[in-house]
Parts: C-alpha cells; structure tokens; sequence
C-alpha cells in the first residue's frame, strides 16, 4: 500500500493530543519554524496549553485535521489513532514508546503494536516511539523537543530510526540546508523507504540522507533506489551495526565470514546507495551531493599553501577508491606561468606563498588543476578564527576558479572550527562545497564517487529459517552435482571388507574423510596422497569411526577459493567469494553479494580479491580457468534458487581452480526440511 504522506507532512491543521510538558513543545517547535497554520491543543479538561485554550475532544474541533502529535500513553495512543482515522485525518505522530521495540520488557508490546497498525488503517502514522518531522520548506513542524532547523527554498532531507540522533542533525551548524527531518520511529505502519519514496517527489529534495539501523523489507528499499536513479537525487546512508558478531553459530567458515556487516553493504552495493562510517562524513557528503551531485569519477586534486597539507591530504586518500590524477602538459604550461620556476608541479600541489594576496594568479593556479580527469578539486584553507580578512583573496579566487572552470570545486578546512560560517555559506551559494574536515572531506569524495547504478533485480530476500540440518560432505556434494557443480569422483566406504575392489573403480593419489567430523583437517580425519589400498585401509583405521568418503585428488591447482551462501535474515542470501582453503580464517579474504548475481558480477568480484594474482597467473604461473569458475558458481546460485526458502548455509571451500577446470573438493549445505 502506497500512502499520502504529502497531507500528513505539509499540515495546515495541526492537533496536539495530551497534556505533558511534551505537548507545549510541539507548539513551540512549530513556531520556531515559523508555521503559520493552525494549531490546537485537545485535552479532556480543556486546560490551557502553551498558551492555547484546549478543546475536550478531537470531535469538538470543527475544521479538517491534516497532522496530529498523540502524547498519550501506549494504550490510549490507539484509541486515539481510531478515531483520527473516522475523522478523515492526515496522518498521526505516535510519541509513546512500549510497543514491539519493548518487546523484551514488556510481554505485550507486539501485540498492542499490531492493534495500532489494524487502528491506523490506511491513515499514514509515523512510529511510535517517534519524535515526528520538521518541514523546513513549508514551515512545519511536529517535533516535541528543541531543533536548529530554519526555513530553506531546498536543501537535503534526513531521514533517521533515531530520534535523538535526528535531533542532533538539526543541530549542525555546517552550512548545509536541511528541507526535512524525519524521525521514522518504530516504524509499525510507514516505513524508512517509504518516506523516503515520498520525499522523492518534492523536487526542492536535493538528496536524502538515511540513518538506517535496520532495513525491513527489501524490495522496498530496491524500488526506493530505483525511483531515486530516476529522478536523479542521490540517496546516502549511515547504517549501523557494523561491530555486531557475524553469527554467534557456525559450521561453516562462510557463516563467520559473511555476517549482517558485510549484508548490509552487499544491500547498498546492489542499491547504489554510497555508506559513510559517522555522522561528521554523513552531513560534510550530504553537503556536496546537495551542492553538485554525484562526482562523474573518482579521482580529485588538492592545491593547499602548504606541504603538509598536502601530504595530508595524500595520506587520507591512501587507500580509498580515489587516485591524483598527474598534471598534463597543459596543466603544467598553466602552472609555471601562474607560479613561476621556484614551486614543485605535482597533484597535490604545495603551490607556497609567492603569490598569496594575488587574487589573479591563485585564481590561475586553482583553475589549472581542474583537469578534464579531476572529480573535484579541492582547496585547503584554513581561515583563522582571530582575524581572517587576510583570507579574502583564497576566497576570491576558489570562487572564479569555479566559476570559469564549471567544475566541481570545493573549500577544505582541516578543522572544522576553521570555516567561518558566513563564508561557507558563501561558497554554497556559489556552489561550491565547504567541507569542515579533511579526513571528513575524502570520504565524501569517495562517497559520492562510487558508482550509482542499481541492480535491475531486487535481491532473493531473507527471513528466518527453520529447524534445519547439516547435510554430509557425500550428499551435499551429491545435491551440488545434480545442478552442475564438478565434484571428484568418489564413493562412500561403511565397510574396509572388499577394500581394494571398490577402490578399482577409482584413479589414485586418493584422499580419505572421516564422516560425522566437524572441521576434519584440525581433528586428523582427513588423509591424502594415497596411493594404494592399504594405505586407504591404514588411514581409516587411524582416524576410526564408521564410514568415510574417499575420493580422487584434484591435481594442478593455480588456486584456492571459498564459494559459499549464508542466509542473511535481514538482508537477503549473501554470496560470499574469497580465499579457499588453510588460508580463509588467515587472510580474511572475501567479497561479498546479494543474490542474484551475474557472471559479470562474479568476474568484478574475483578481481577485488587479494588472491585474484594467482587467478590471472601469479610470476609467470598458469592462469585458472576464470570460465569454469564463474560456470560453478553460477551452478551453486541455481541450486540456492531452487532451494531458496530452506537454505541456510551453502560452502565449498576449497573450489580447487586449475588452468581446464573449477573442482569443488569438499563442500556442506544446511537447510530445513521443506
């Protein structure tokens, strides 16, 4: 269901249902942005509130309700919600808390919040547990509490599960405009994603920032990230949960590899939807998506007075997805003449002082290194907080050097302290960008570098999983071959009698497993290299037990990979690649997907590997079979479709890679009985 959430967000009739001190700062707050619609109290006693004579009764009041802030507690908060709905309201702000997010305190919290949705209907309500909205563009605000926001013609819309972090937003004090804030609450009825879609269609929305702690339902999200790139406003997101243990249970080494961290980026990658680590990045990429947009390349030069600086700013780029582009010829014939013979040409430019307070020449100089392979270039000043009239002309000449250039541009203070407010609000008027932060400033670079695009299918969703059991090495090897995955010939020994017979139907050096073992090679179920019958019978003795599984060895291997599946609950079925083998836990190294994928997705993924040299043919060695690697991956994902709702876990590890084949040595699915 698609919501109006236009009425509810841009009220000319507000309600304020209570009677706590909470209530009172609704109808400050409005005023604080200057609304000038209406505005009443409802309490039962009719009191005076913030100076306002209340009514008794929502039906006492006689015009149309467009919005209403419900400051009564959790039970009465849906009988309030009920009647709203029969009078044709707008949309509610749930303020009460103790609804499903109590559910460990309060035993009937998810019940009571099933009876809020079933009350609300088709009536948009934010929350509960949620502070509401300010819309700066209008003049409009339910918003229980303090905020700094002020009345804009466009800016950024925020969006954030918290409320008190939404709070805090409103408070930066960084030159950037905020149209919206929009604290989503529990979220029961209307969700993150559909606010956000809303939003979209406000064309004075210049990108939306998203404070996410959680997704929900994915394929929301997907048409959100697909009615952005259509309309060309980009979306930025500050998830949390980064620091979360992947899965606190593991029989597999793609489980403790692949958790909600590496999902939840997986899901932002196939949205398109840049993640930044804090909220200092978050609002300084906000600012330059809000003054320029997405950067068309992820490359940028930084001119500063200072080697220094620019060894700073070298070593925060270090590492990122982000190069210096070095100067043409051109670039460098532009330079020497605007600095003469006594400075370094490089990108980043130390360019000194022989030319400051030359308002011409510093122009010259900062224009020059806008080249047509720059995203952005960025200039470090630091404006004094004592006396910066001294200043005037790096100002002076940032803002012609955008202006002839038509290039992205920005200012970098490496201190935030250290940008004047009145001219940063200078430079965003010119459109160009006043990061207060150097580190805070590459991020953003990188950030609204990376690419946009968003994957066409929306991604296999996740959910819980029931009561499920681990297949044997032998019959998750069994179901893996039956789509296509290459496994060893091999058979399943419950018995030494007759050994050396069934081993004729095999080709030796043979490797033997011990069935029922977790993690065979640390507890000495695994011999291999053998090469005759008693050897085989020897091993099995060894090791004990009841059965094995004995099979041919894979010779010629350039390579080791892990290829596993895991069922990310929130996040969807998450592919996982890396290295395979005695080095996975070593190297930690993997890259991780959403499925579906392509075998184009799976050729770029291979490529970010550390591993991927020894792929390609590491000094001089063999290439592996990229072909046939992608071929058995792709086999794994159509056995994970077929299996969807059940799987849980899906590994091979290792996928031995030769130069003619991918062959899957050893490998374990986990799922729930159908």
């Amino acid at each position: 269901m698609r919501r109006d959430l236009l009425r509810l967000l841009n009220p000319r009739a507000i309600a304020v249902i209570g009677g706590g001190a909470w209530c009172a700062s609704i109808i400050k707050a409005a005023k604080m942005i200057g609304y000038d619609g209406e505005i009443f109290p409802v309490h039962p006693e009719g009191k005076m509130i913030a100076g306002r004579q209340a009514v008794r009764s929502l039906t006492e009041w006689s015009g149309p309700i467009d919005a209403a802030f419900i400051g009564v507690n959790r039970k009465a908060t849906i009988d309030v919600v009920r009647e709203l709905r029969a009078l044709k309201a707008g949309g509610a702000v749930c303020f009460a808390s103790g609804f499903s997010e109590a559910g460990a305190e309060l035993s009937d919290g998810a019940d009571l919040q099933a009876e809020l949705v079933e009350a609300a209907g088709d009536m948009p309500i934010l929350g509960p547990n949620c502070y509401g909205f300010i819309n700066a563009l209008e003049g409009a605000a339910i918003w229980p509490d303090q905020h700094g926001c002020s009345r804009v013609e466009r800016g950024v819309a925020i969006l954030a599960q918290s409320s008190n972090i939404a709070i805090n937003l409103t408070m930066q004090k960084r030159a950037l405009p905020i149209s919206y804030v929009v604290a989503c609450g529990n979220m029961a009825q209307t969700s993150q994603a559909e606010i956000a879609m809303a939003l979209l269609d406000d064309p004075r929305v210049t990108a939306i920032g998203l404070h996410i702690e959680g997704f929900g339902d994915t394929a929301e999200w997907h048409a959100l990230a697909l009615k952005a790139e259509g309309k060309g406003i980009p979306l930025l997101a500050l998830k949390v949960g980064k620091s979360e243990h992947a899965q606190a249970a593991t029989v597999s080494h793609t489980a403790s590899l692949a958790g909600s961290h590496a999902g939840a980026n997986a899901l932002l990658a196939r949205l398109g939807i840049p993640r930044v680590p804090d909220i200092p990045s978050f609002l300084e990429t906000l600012k330059l998506l809000h003054t320029v947009g997405r950067l068309d390349r992820a490359s940028l030069a930084t001119v500063s007075c200072s080697g220094g600086e620019a060894s700073l700013a070298a070593d925060t780029a270090h590492g990122r997805a982000l190069s210096f582009p070095p100067l043409s010829e051109p670039q460098r014939k532009a330079l020497f003449e605007a600095l003469g013979p006594k400075v370094a040409l490089a990108n980043p430019l130390d360019y000194h002082t022989y030319i400051w307070r030359d308002t011409a020449r510093m122009t010259e100089t900062f224009a020059a290194l806008a080249g047509p392979d720059t995203g952005i270039t960025l200039a470090i000043v630091d404006y004094p907080h004592t006396d910066a009239t001294d200043w005037a002309c790096a100002t002076d000449a940032i803002l012609g050097a955008a202006q002839q250039t038509g290039r992205p541009y920005g200012v970098v203070a490496t201190l935030p302290e250290l940008l004047p407010l009145d001219v940063a609000a200078r430079f965003m008027a010119a459109g160009v960008v006043p990061f207060m932060g150097l580190t805070e400033a590459i991020t953003a670079v990188e950030a609204a570098a990376l690419p946009a695009a968003v994957t066409p299918q929306p991604p296999l969703p996740g959910g819980a999983l029931g009561l499920a059991e681990t297949l044997s090495e032998h019959a998750s090897k069994t179901e893996l071959s039956n789509v296509g995955v290459p496994v060893p010939a091999s058979l399943r020994l419950t018995s030494l009698e007759g050994l050396a017979a069934h081993l004729a139907k095999l080709r030796f050096p043979l490797a033997l497993k011990a069935e029922g073992m977790a993690h065979k090679s640390d507890a000495g179920g695994v011999a291999l290299g053998l090469m005759c019958a008693e050897e085989v019978q020897t091993a099995a003795e060894a090791m004990g037990g009841v059965s094995w599984l004995v099979e041919e060895m894979a010779t010629g291997a350039v390579a080791e990979l892990l290829v596993g599946v895991t069922r990310d609950e929130a996040h969807g079925l998450l592919l996982t690649l890396g290295a395979g083998g005695v080095l996975t836990e070593l190297l930690q190294d993997t890259v991780s997907m959403l499925l579906p994928v392509t075998a184009h997705d799976i050729k770029q993924a291979l490529t970010k590997l550390k591993c991927a040299p020894l792929l390609t043919g590491y000094r001089g060695k063999p290439a592996a079979n990229i072909d046939a690697i992608v071929e058995t991956i792709l086999s794994v994902q159509d056995y994970v479709i077929a299996h969807a709702p059940h799987i849980g876990e899906v590994e091979i590890n290792p996928l031995l890679c030769t130069p003619t084949r991918a062959v899957a040595v050893d490998a374990l699915i986990r799922k729930a009985r159908p």
